[in-house]
């Protein structure tokens, strides 16, 4: 079986070509020309590489023609939150144009392979107290671009479907964290900025945004691996939320990660790492993709926490 990954050099992607590698898949992954190749140094001899922009039609056209894979996995996004604010424009047409171009490039060649799309739970946005945990039917109240984006794609998938019977299936995966999570993401951040203190890299102050939200946490390896069910047993069109069904609130997660080490740290709130709005709760309820797939998350997130924080230690002793 031939598969397409979108965002193969990301965090995500990167372990979702390691999972595929196992199960004895031929791996293509898209790549832009300045992407850095970190996260799949291990087994980059193992997966075929195609440089693309993905916001240029004829690039992903010419990378699908060639591989003609039998399912993608769009992971290739603009998908850090804060960023979204700054830069809305990117985002939208990132996250947008990019997903619009492998569509009408399966359409334009007469392929119709199976199709993920990595929706998000920014799209549920301001959710009341009495609509959690989360359902997928639950409306959308996106509170940034980003989100505004992730909704955009979720809709175009399913009208793709609807409209031209696209074998697309929508996965709205809740927060996922674990080795190689990029450090501007809160958990990995914090990660790192523990792993620098106990080095003596730099003071032993943390800093922080908004603690008292709470998230719902999951371990990318468990998330990759129903990013694959999601494309051997879930129906075309429909949407699953894929998450844990436990909330973290910021600040305990924190207090778990300064747990982890021996080192005495102050915590301290820095107003850039404010947002203008943000998410307070989001809380997942997976019974529509369990029951579809029987996939359940399998790593806690303490040694998810764990794997994480080892992760930037060994990055930092390098």
């Amino acid at each position: 079986m031939k598969v397409l990954i979108t965002g193969i050099t990301g965090f995500v992607g990167s372990h979702l070509a390691e999972f595929l590698l196992s199960k004895g898949v031929e791996v293509h992954g898209i790549e832009r020309w300045r992407s850095r190749t970190e996260n799949i140094e291990d087994f980059q001899e193992k997966i075929t590489l195609h440089e693309c922009d993905i916001k240029d039609f004829h690039s992903v056209k010419n990378v699908i023609s060639k591989v003609r894979p039998e399912k993608i996995f769009h992971l290739a996004a603009q998908s850090f939150v804060p960023t979204s604010w700054h830069a809305p424009q990117e985002t939208l047409t990132t996250n947008i144009i990019g997903q619009l171009n492998i569509f009408e490039a399966v359409r334009d060649l007469g392929i119709n392979p199976w199709i993920q799309l990595a929706c998000s739970s920014e799209e549920y946005g301001m959710v009341l107290e009495n609509e959690v945990p989360i359902k997928e039917t639950n409306p959308l109240r996106p509170l940034s671009p980003y989100g505004v984006s992730k909704v955009a794609q979720d809709l175009l998938g399913y009208q793709y479907h609807e409209s031209y019977k696209l074998n697309i299936v929508r996965t709205r995966a809740f927060n996922h964290e674990g080795p190689r999570r990029g450090d501007v993401f809160v958990t990995s951040n914090f990660a790192k900025q523990i792993a620098e203190i106990e080095k003596g890299i730099k003071s032993a102050v943390i800093y922080v945004g908004n603690l008292e939200a709470r998230r719902d946490y999951t371990d990318v390896r468990d998330i990759v691996r129903a990013y694959w069910l999601s494309t051997e047993k879930c129906v075309a069109g429909e949407v699953y939320n894929i998450c844990s069904g436990r909330d973290w609130r910021i600040g305990d997660m924190l207090d778990y990660l300064i747990g982890l080490s021996k080192t005495r740290v102050e915590v301290k709130q820095d107003p850039a790492r404010m947002r203008p709005s943000d998410v307070q709760i989001l809380l997942g309820d997976n019974t529509k993709f369990s029951k579809q797939t029987g996939w359940k998350p399998e790593i806690p997130f303490e040694k998810t926490l764990e794997d994480l924080l080892n992760y930037w230690r060994k990055k930092l002793s390098k």
